[in-house]
């Protein structure tokens, strides 16, 4: 009598379009997850955006540089999307490498997640109960991975993966979870803008606030946009934003404090009732990002609400050799900026509060950022302001001066053609041309064009508001058929005459000739 033993036979593989959705759904999970969690307990403890967060801190000069040129104010959504596909392709390939056991692309959650809880646990910002977000992630993705396998591979072990219900219990889980996540995410972004009220309240309090000093009316003559410049003043919604907050920062008034130390002789610590309690003052300014290329658009104008920062900074009492104040946010971003500028008394330099007659927006630095008249922003317009420590610049380098730009940045005399807009086609005959001009704080005296290289001809400056803010100008050229260009210049008010000397944004501000091109016919 002979007996015969039956090899083993291998699990049989689950298909590879349920293998590698698994996987990105598995994934998805775990980011949708962390989102909710983090929606609740913190906008900071979100793994997905720490480890953005993590990438622009630690990225070298060339790819911030890069990104920046390239995608301009979009590279923010870029990089989460970037992100997001790398995590997908990620986890599509762990998936296929999951097709008989789980243990590949459990294994690669459980690093993903690890990376997650690093990147939130390295934050500038971490509190303790930040690892809820990435520890949750970790938790689900692991879970979602092992039950969706498993159903995957349950399918294929009954009646095979043609079989319509046990096919219809797989689609069925898949749909269930992408559904879940994807309603995980959104909750989590919603609960992460915090109240709604939350501008709301200071709006109010400045509608009844009398400030000490009241911004100059802006008159009718004081832009063109009928000839195609800005309006003087730029709408909130409008306003440019350049930093390297991948999250806004959402930040009560009541939780807000700002600390004033380092070589100052009384430290002192203000809340936001503190800061509203002082004479408030209203005041025009143009801000400039020091990435913008010539003929750029990062540049708007408001009038910003606040306190005088001279003031506070000579109530401490600043002490000899201290030139740099080092600003940081409450999102972990800090510069410096010269303390002989703070201490001009004719600067204006402020700690804002309001912007054109409301709180600041959320992604403008509510509730309270720094604003430096005449200086690049990367040294001057801290938004979501914490820290202000008196130190100096040999003990300490700022965000962006460690990335290769100047160390004091003071705008440099600059104009821009708004009309007629590169390449456009227009009516030949008298044709408008307009833009804006800026010098802070000097102000602009003169803005002259040049048609097709020739003569330098004087434009019609608006009427001047302050020297902190822009001035429109325009002119009327006579233009035959044909194709042509037209360049401008500025000179500002203390004389200084923009440079024809073309630079890049780095160091310390691009300069040259904005030069359009059109035809006329």
């Amino acid at each position: 009598m002979s007996t015969t033993t039956e090899a083993p036979t291998r699990a049989e593989p689950i298909p590879r379009g349920w293998a590698a959705l698994g996987g990105v759904l598995a994934v998805g999970a775990a980011v949708a997850a962390g989102q909710l969690v983090a929606g609740v307990v913190g906008p900071a403890s979100s793994p997905f955006v720490a480890v953005g967060d993590a990438v622009v801190r630690l990225a070298p000069q060339w790819l911030v540089e890069f990104a920046k040129a390239a995608f301009g104010t979009a590279d923010k959504p870029v990089l989460l999307a970037g992100i997001a596909v790398v995590l997908a392709g990620v986890a599509a390939v762990a998936g296929l490498a999951s097709r008989r056991q789980p243990g590949a692309l459990v294994g690669t959650v459980v690093v993903l997640g690890a990376l997650g809880l690093g990147a939130v646990m390295f934050a500038p910002s971490f509190s303790p109960l930040d690892v809820l977000a990435p520890t949750a992630a970790l938790v689900v993705g692991v879970a979602v991975a092992r039950w969706l396998h498993g159903l995957a591979a349950g399918a294929v072990r009954g009646d095979g993966p043609a079989d319509p219900g046990r096919r219809a219990v797989v689609v069925r889980a898949a749909t269930a979870v992408g559904v879940a996540s994807l309603a995980g995410g959104a909750a989590g972004a919603w609960l992460a803008r915090g109240p709604a009220d939350l501008r709301g309240r200071v709006t109010a309090r400045l509608a009844a606030a009398r400030p000490v000093e009241r911004a100059p009316a802006i008159p009718a003559s004081a832009a063109f946009p009928e000839s195609g410049t800005p309006t003087f003043l730029t709408p909130n919604r409008d306003f440019y934003r350049i930093d390297t907050a991948l999250r806004v920062p959402v930040v009560a008034p009541q939780d807000w404090s700002l600390r004033i130390h380092g070589m100052v002789r009384s430290e002192r610590t203000l809340t936001f009732d503190d800061l509203m309690a002082r004479p408030l003052v209203e005041r025009p300014v143009t801000l400039t990002c020091v990435s913008n290329p010539v003929g750029g658009d990062l540049i708007s104008t408001a009038v910003f609400t606040g306190v005088d920062l001279r003031d506070l900074l000579l109530e401490v009492g600043v002490l000899p050799g201290a030139d740099q104040a080092f600003a940081t946010s409450v999102d972990g971003w800090y510069t410096g900026t010269p303390v002989d500028v703070l201490l001009e008394p004719d600067r204006g330099a402020m700690l804002a509060v309001g912007m054109n007659g409301e709180a600041l927006p959320l992604e403008h630095g509510f509730p309270v950022r720094m604003v430096v008249p005449g200086l690049y922003g990367y040294v001057s317009a801290t938004k979501w302001i914490t820290d202000l420590e008196l130190t100096t610049f040999a003990a300490k380098d700022g965000y962006w001066l460690r990335r290769g730009w100047a160390q004091r940045a003071p705008i440099k005399t600059q104009s821009r053609i708004d009309h007629p807009r590169g390449f456009a086609q227009v009516p030949a005959g008298r044709v408008v041309v307009a833009g804006i001009a800026w010098s802070q704080p000097a102000g602009i005296a003169r803005v002259e064009v040049s048609l097709d290289g020739g003569p330098w001809q004087d434009a019609e400056l608006a009427t001047e508001v302050s020297g902190d803010t822009w001035r429109m100008w325009r002119t009327e050229l006579d233009v035959a058929p044909g194709g042509h260009s037209v360049r401008c210049r500025a000179t500002s008010a203390d004389g200084v005459v923009q440079t024809e000397l073309e630079a890049d944004p780095v160091p310390d501000g691009a300069t040259g000739y904005p030069d359009v091109s059109f035809s006329a016919f």
